[in-house]
């Protein structure tokens, strides 16, 4: 074999080892970082359960945590968030998990939660299962903020695990509702309440998840729902938000 043969050989053995790896490293799953700036309508709810929950130190909300027998483990120190936990069962009768297998689930980013956002799920539950639904598919909670973030700054949104984006409800018959596929809103028409305007085409899925996303607005555990109607990058998912030190409230 000629010495440029056996380069190209090599060269080639190179190029297909390092596809095999690329094909072999899951690539997170989770909507492209976006911003809340679009101006909304907010209503207010002084001394509601998202308001008490924002309130809590992380002795208090581990301990109700505890109360409500969830099942969870602490994580260290973590980026931006003030009461890191991770999940090890359902929440309210639901399973929160991203498309990570079982064995990576427990060191992906992606399912770490500020516990204070764990009880509002735990609440949102009722709704979920009102509808049988078991599981919720996210594509995150936690998203870490930049490396040079201050350790003793706590984040909001995705950045302090005080948000998960949920894209597909799994049903115990085995029925799915996908967002993004079932859906059928529109963006900027209003959501919930008078002068809301129904899914089209109005099939019974996208009525379902209608209902679904006003209730946990009118349950006021999540400061902020957002959903397909709100803007093009929320197209594939529900935003559920708690916010602390705020009595405010928005679904889009």
């Amino acid at each position: 074999m000629t010495l440029p043969t056996v380069v190209v050989a090599a060269l080639g053995l190179s190029l297909l080892a390092a596809t095999a790896s690329n094909v072999q490293k899951p690539k997170p799953k989770h909507p492209k970082k976006h911003a809340l700036t679009k101006r909304v309508k907010l209503d207010r709810a002084p001394g509601s359960r998202a308001e008490a929950y924002g309130e809590l130190g992380a002795d208090a909300c581990i301990e109700e945590l505890g109360r409500r027998k969830i099942g969870f483990t602490r994580e260290a120190a973590t980026r931006g968030v003030k009461i890191p936990v991770r999940l090890t069962g359902k929440v309210g009768g639901v399973l929160y998990r991203t498309d990570f297998p079982d064995a990576e689930r427990g060191h992906v980013p992606w399912e770490i939660f500020d516990c204070r956002l764990v009880l509002s799920l735990d609440d949102f539950g009722e709704t979920l299962r009102a509808h049988d639904i078991v599981e919720a598919r996210i594509f995150s909670a936690w998203r870490p903020p930049p490396k040079h973030w201050p350790e003793s700054e706590w984040g909001r949104r995705h950045e302090g695990a005080l948000a998960v984006d949920v894209r597909e409800l799994r049903k115990e018959s085995g029925e799915v509702l996908n967002i993004l596929a079932q859906f059928n809103g529109r963006v900027g028409a209003p959501l919930c309440g008078e002068g809301a305007a129904a899914p089209s085409p109005a099939t019974p899925e996208a009525s379902e998840l209608h209902q679904i996303a006003c209730a946990a607005a009118d349950s006021h555990v999540f400061n902020s729902v957002l959903t397909p109607n709100y803007n093009p990058p929320h197209k594939n998912h529900f935003h559920l938000e708690l916010t602390p030190d705020v009595d405010w409230f928005m679904v889009r």
